[in-house]
């Protein structure tokens, strides 16, 4: 009898913390100002965002911002590359640094320039 109350109480417990899972998951979820850009940012977009925002982090969130805004109105319908964005910040006066390679297809493997001058 008192294992038939235990099981009884161990499986309301249960229920109450699935409820409580399902009614979180049916809340819409606030998308962040950064998650709305992302995911209009194509190419290397999120690797130029993050190299931005790891050099000017107040201005980065002040430019992610209203961009988002612009998504969110619908005034930027289309996809931003990672060059459009690192052409936006120099326009607007922050050099940021992306790292850089060459790499060319030899044979189905891609070697580095570098590597590829030094063979010769």
């Amino acid at each position: 009898m008192e294992a038939d109350k235990d099981l009884e109480i161990i499986t309301a417990k249960k229920m109450r913390e699935l409820r409580k899972k399902i009614a979180q998951a049916a809340e819409p979820k606030q998308n962040t100002p950064r998650d709305v850009l992302v995911s209009r940012l194509v190419d290397r977009g999120v690797e130029v965002l993050e190299a931005g925002e790891r050099a000017y982090p107040k201005e980065m969130k002040m430019i992610v911002e209203k961009l988002a805004e612009l998504v969110q109105k619908g005034v930027i319908t289309y996809y931003i590359s990672g060059g459009e964005l690192l052409s936006l910040m120099r326009t607007l006066g922050l050099h940021v640094s992306v790292p850089t390679r060459i790499a060319i297809s030899d044979h189905g493997k891609l070697i580095s320039l570098a590597d590829k001058l030094k063979e010769k």
